[in-house]
């Protein structure tokens, strides 16, 4: 019955598509893609939320505190079993497989990525795993959009643009935020975007955000009521504030990969590492109960007038009024959330960072804004430094202020905090960037071999292949030839530049047209004149192995307008610089999403 519906839904698809024009089609698509995305939202988040009240009641009713320790447990368990038995052994964690689809696979998202993101997390996350749902929800947004893009025969400009309505509405949905969601899209994840692909974009988040909204219950969303008046005076502790989370952000990028790699460097089959792993975590989820799930509930209770409330039913419960038990509590738990993370995902669960930087964000921005209130130093409006801190780690680690500052805009239900928003964000991403290149998710494909930057000219290039630019037709020369033999080459050929090799191949110099333009016109040097004498050696020599970026950083370095390429140790064929631009151009002008 589901089939014959599913039926139904794409013969009228296809049937629009042949009756509209291609814009049109997209601007359907683009809400259908949203809805598509929200849904699975609504998957997650209900799942996860509900997990989270069972164990609250467990804990608060029968006093069972263990069971927030034991659920993690299964969780990861659970999640390794799906991946090794139902999605073929393996599954691509994070938004930086998007990434690279979109530079290197021609936007081209594997199937399974549409249900198995769905899966593997709902049970990490939705079973107390310290991670977060928003990666997964964006994986899966941009798997619904690229698959659809490839059902209906779209190309790549269109691909790459329902990629990005898939994220926009994923994050939208997520956080009932649109105006967040497209900036995380077209600021994160999309390499080039003209103004008129906002519109479909746009519209994909607000489809996103309504149906949230409409089937989501407000308490599963991260959102807050209450906030306080901003004071122009606590401005110098805003900039403190960035500078405190840029540092953080470092220290959390860091430390996640060291974990990650020791999980990644133990000799022990999956289960046995999903064990050792989630008995780590089950200890120091069971020593500091927020450390359980996404930590969304933590937050709210932060940025309300009673943050006691976390100790109760933890082993620090009879410390519920004491400030400063409170604080340490706070601090210990913000240092090690990138444990927690890590552990959670490096064992073998499913989900992301996002969460986690907001969970971070909001412990830091209590911690900072608490601690020098309880030392009489100042009088700070607490819930708006945690609200604050939340923006400055997501910029610190993504590289992404202006998703950062207009998601906590947004979810606070106002722009009344937006000049420190923007005062945070800012100095943490300059902070964060000038000790970690890269953001989380381009880490991880540098870390893989995979080349990928904040620089659009680099992605690029590092798109193009070196082999089709490689021209092996050009014409040699012998060095004991005279010049007599190059004079006739020229005259019968377009070549202006020759390879001089040996009889094994080797190149052993290059000759150019404008280096012997003087030398042709005097018959008696042409006659009596051997290459050698008048050939210079190469200053570059590139391989068919280097990529574009080399090539390209070869022709700057060596300042002329041709290489020539050696395989195995001999003369291939040369490398036009401008028909290397040529090629950059043209690749450039098909990534532009118009």
């Amino acid at each position: 019955m589901f089939k014959k519906y599913i039926f139904k839904l794409e013969t009228i698809i296809a049937w629009s598509q042949s009756i509209l024009s291609q814009k049109q089609f997209i601007f359907l698509s683009s809400i259908l893609v949203g809805i598509s995305s929200a849904f699975a939202v609504i998957v997650l988040k209900s799942f996860a939320h509900w997990v989270f009240s069972f164990a609250t009641y467990i804990n608060r009713t029968l006093k069972l505190s263990f069971i927030n320790s034991i659920l993690p447990i299964i969780g990861i368990l659970l999640t390794v079993f799906v991946i090794k038995r139902v999605l073929g052994g393996t599954i691509e964690k994070g938004t930086s497989q998007i990434l690279y689809a979109v530079a290197k696979k021609a936007s081209i998202i594997p199937r399974k990525q549409m249900y198995a993101q769905i899966i593997t997390s709902s049970l990490t996350v939705g079973l107390g795993g310290s991670a977060g749902l928003e990666s997964p929800i964006v994986v899966t947004g941009a798997a619904f959009g690229s698959n659809y893009a490839q059902k209906y025969k779209l190309g790549y400009k269109d691909r790459t643009l329902l990629i990005g309505c898939g994220v926009a509405a994923g994050i939208a949905a997520a956080f009932n935020a649109p105006i967040a969601g497209v900036l995380f899209a077209i600021e994160v994840l999309l390499v080039d975007v003209s103004i008129s692909a906002f519109t479909p974009i746009m519209i994909a988040a607000a489809t996103g955000a309504l149906v949230s909204v409409i089937v989501l219950d407000e308490n599963v969303l991260l959102s807050f009521k209450q906030q306080q008046t901003f004071d122009y005076h606590n401005i110098p502790f805003y900039v403190l504030l960035g500078l405190f989370t840029g540092l953080i952000s470092v220290y959390y990028s860091r430390y996640f990969n060291r974990v990650e790699h020791f999980f990644e460097q133990l000799k022990l089959s999956p289960y046995k590492k999903a064990l050792f792993g989630a008995s780590i975590l089950a200890v120091l989820i069971f020593i500091f109960p927020t450390l359980f799930g996404e930590g969304y509930e933590s937050i709210k209770t932060l940025s309300e007038n009673d943050p006691g409330e976390l100790l109760e039913n933890t082993l620090f419960s009879n410390f519920r009024n004491n400030n400063w038990i409170l604080l340490a509590f706070i601090g210990v738990t913000m240092m090690l959330k990138v444990f927690a993370t890590g552990i959670t995902l490096g064992s073998g669960g499913n989900g992301g960072n996002f969460a986690p930087s907001l969970f971070l964000g909001s412990y830091i921005g209590f911690f900072f804004s608490k601690f020098l209130n309880l030392t009489g130093l100042t009088k700070l409006p607490i819930s708006n430094f945690t609200m604050v801190g939340m923006a400055g780690i997501l910029s610190g680690l993504f590289h992404a202020p202006l998703t950062a500052i207009f998601l906590i805009a947004e979810i606070t239900g106002g722009y009344n905090l937006m000049i420190p928003l923007m005062i945070v964000a800012s100095i943490s991403f300059a902070i964060s960037k000038r000790f970690e290149k890269h953001s989380m998710d381009v880490k991880n494909l540098v870390k893989k071999g995979h080349v990928f930057t904040s620089n659009k000219d680099t992605n690029i290039l590092t798109t193009l292949d070196i082999n089709k630019i490689i021209q092996t037709d050009y014409l040699t020369v012998s060095p004991d030839e005279n010049l007599e033999k190059l004079v006739d080459l020229i005259s019968h050929s377009n070549q202006v530049i020759f390879a001089v090799v040996d009889k094994e191949k080797k190149i052993v110099g290059i000759v150019h047209f404008n280096t012997i333009r003087e030398i042709i016109f005097n018959p008696y040097r042409v006659k009596y004149t051997l290459i050698k004498e008048i050939m210079i050696p190469p200053i570059e020599l590139i391989s068919p192995e280097d990529s574009m970026e080399i090539v390209m950083n070869k022709f700057e370095n060596a300042k002329v307008v041709f290489l020539p390429v050696i395989k195995e140790g001999k003369y291939y064929g040369f490398i036009s610089k401008s028909i290397a631009l040529e090629a950059y151009r043209a690749k450039l002008k098909s990534m532009t999403i118009e």
